[in-house]
């Protein structure tokens, strides 16, 4: 229960991660933030945890829309009083080549994963610095450490969290300010169903390897503890996370392996 009565806000919470995240927060007797597009998804959520629904604000926001990220931080403040951890789990996958893929996914890819995760930080930091502390959490990705066919965006927008938010961590650890990187290899969930194709429109399929992933309930679980021992990154799958290794200790094994594996 070492979340007990705090504040825990998680972008991308109607889904996948986001939404096993929320689960183990209100188990961990946290008072949770829930934000995503989709409000009726989010009610969902809210309504699956029961008593613990009590603890829960619904927050709607798109991470493509900047310009509504203050008024949503003021909005979290001023009816939860603080916000202690921040979770930026929002996020889109990419299933294309780069040569395909148009300038504008680029860039819609880079706003939400990268300028809509940094965007909500910024706004939530005066609040933690005026309250003397927080966490902050950016659910990066394990191709965050590498490239891989198929993922030029996302993991461009990925490996632009990593400088970000480990700049942050050293400009700040001062000041009670923490940051931790999460890095999740294949995880079951939806992601790869929404992944933006080279036009933009979505992916719409299971790919065999998501789908052979951990479960996202196992995802959340392991993040929550890094947050706790104060991780400055972390990485979290099965098999898959043994490729950050390789190119870290092996980088001609790792290129000829990715040259291989399936990219779906």
């Amino acid at each position: 229960m070492f979340l007990d009565q705090q504040v825990v806000w998680i972008t991308g919470a109607s889904s996948g991660i986001g939404e096993a995240l929320v689960y183990a927060c209100i188990d961990a007797g946290a008072r949770v933030i829930l934000s995503a597009r989709r409000l009726a998804e989010l009610e969902r959520v809210r309504d699956a945890c029961g008593e613990g629904a009590k603890r829960c604000l619904l927050l709607p926001l798109d991470l493509t829309q900047p310009e509504t990220l203050r008024e949503a931080t003021e909005q979290a403040i001023a009816q939860m009083g603080r916000v202690d951890l921040l979770i930026n789990n929002g996020g889109v996958s990419q299933r294309a080549y780069a040569h395909e893929t148009t300038l504008e996914v680029d860039r819609r890819l880079m706003e939400i994963n990268y300028f809509g995760h940094i965007t909500l930080t910024k706004y939530v930091l005066p609040h933690m610095l005026e309250q003397g502390g927080g966490h902050i959490v950016a659910v990066s990705s394990i191709t965050g450490k590498f490239g891989f066919p198929m993922r030029s965006a996302y993991s461009a927008s990925k490996h632009a969290l990593h400088g970000f938010f480990e700049t942050l961590g050293l400009e700040l650890a001062s000041r009670q300010i923490y940051t931790t990187v999460v890095c999740p290899g294949r995880v079951r969930t939806q992601v790869s169903v929404n992944a933006l194709t080279g036009d933009g429109t979505p992916h719409a399929q299971m790919d065999p390897g998501q789908a052979q992933g951990i479960s996202a309930e196992q995802c959340a679980r392991q993040i929550l503890r890094a947050v706790k021992r104060r991780k400055k990154e972390v990485y979290i799958g099965g098999k898959d996370v043994i490729m950050v290794y390789l190119k870290r200790y092996a980088p001609a094994l790792f290129y000829w392996m990715a040259r291989r594996i399936s990219a779906t």
